[in-house]
């Protein structure tokens, strides 16, 4: 007995997505590859609208603060690292990264995001005695996420001790977050392609496992605008729906754009149409993650079309190193941006701490 394929429609999907169905993965490929900007627009925002009143936003001041430049991990869409033969290494002192803080705090910004890279100089210990020292210095004044997993999973191996056990070392140092970064594409193809000294997809998992059975909380993150294919995304896409079915560990989902300028691998931006279709699917299916946060930092203020396109929440960043060397513009007229998102209809609200 032979059996037919069910054909695949807009209005099928639409159907699916009002009543709270989720959908498949050939159903994302067919929205990406047929659907409308406006029929994206209306399906993300049918979904936003489960998780967030209609008409608002919210969005945080904060700064990624880059201790170290030094990284072993040789990426070729990084324009940042220094190897640790090379000159212009540095490893930022306590006293430097509490001044970084500090002017976060008169910008009127609460959070700050470490990410640097592998550096086989630094030991554990570097990273517990620092987060132990902003934690006494500042208690709940600021809240930080204490690196990407990426670099979590470095600094555990170096140190020779399981995820769990370096999970667990990380908080007793007042750590409560540990967000996705460094996850870019998450597919085995891409990270041989461009990161092939970084952990494989199964490793970025474990270690998210265990940060997520820690107590700590996390993200999932995701890049795009290399060379990787519609599939190699909707991949990344399913297995984060698949991790957040199984933990509901994943407070967030942000998605931002490579920048190709100064890297090795080179190529051309993509654009923010295409920007923002994707953010559109992917909240239409990651129906699981409560909030799609758009990217302010590489896509200045026309980031904020992204709340048409389903995303609810920004950053207003005011330094990273890391994608300000790949060509990243950062803006402190915070006022001109905010007004942007009002005159596209939304109330933005400031929240003082990531939930």
């Amino acid at each position: 007995m032979s059996t037919t394929a069910v054909e695949i429609t807009y209005p099928g999907i639409a159907a699916k997505v009002a009543h709270r169905e989720r959908i498949t993965r050939d159903e994302a490929r067919w929205l990406w590859e047929n659907a409308s900007d406006a029929e994206l627009r209306h399906l993300a925002t049918q979904v936003r609208d489960r998780f967030h009143q209609p008409a608002t936003c919210t969005y945080m001041v904060m700064r990624i603060i880059n201790y170290t430049n030094v990284c072993v991990a040789q990426c070729d869409y990084c324009a940042f690292y220094k190897l640790p033969t090379q000159e212009g290494g540095y490893v930022l002192p306590q006293e430097a990264v509490f001044a970084k803080i500090d002017e976060l705090l008169q910008l009127g910004g609460d959070l700050a995001a470490f990410n640097g890279g592998f550096n086989p100089h630094l030991p554990l210990a570097y990273y517990c005695d620092l987060f132990a020292a902003i934690r006494a210095r500042y208690g709940n004044t600021i809240e930080f996420y204490a690196l990407t997993i990426a670099e979590f999973m470095y600094l555990a191996d170096h140190a020779k001790l399981p995820y769990s056990e370096a999970a667990e070392k990380l908080k007793a140092a007042g750590v409560r977050w540990i967000t996705g970064g460094g996850s870019e594409i998450l597919t085995e193809d891409f990270r041989a392609r461009h990161s092939k000294f970084k952990y494989t997809v199964a490793e970025y998992f474990q270690a998210q496992q265990a940060i997520v059975d820690a107590g700590l909380k996390t993200t999932a993150t995701m890049v795009i605008g290399f060379d990787e294919t519609l599939d190699e995304r909707l991949e990344h896409l399913e297995r984060t729906r698949n991790f957040q079915d199984q933990t509901q560990g994943l407070a967030s989902f942000l998605c931002w754009t490579f920048k190709p300028y100064f890297t090795q691998l080179g190529g051309i931006e993509i654009s923010t149409a295409e920007y923002l279709r994707h953010l559109a699917l992917s909240r239409i299916f990651l129906d699981n993650v409560p909030r799609i946060r758009t990217s302010v930092l590489t896509q200045n203020e026309q980031a904020l079309n992204g709340l048409l396109y389903g995303a609810d929440d920004f950053d207003l960043p005011v330094e990273d190193e890391v994608t300000q060397k790949a060509g990243a513009k950062i803006s402190l007229d915070f006022d001109r941006i905010l007004n942007y998102a009002r005159n596209l209809g939304f109330n933005p609200t400031y929240r003082h701490v990531p939930e």
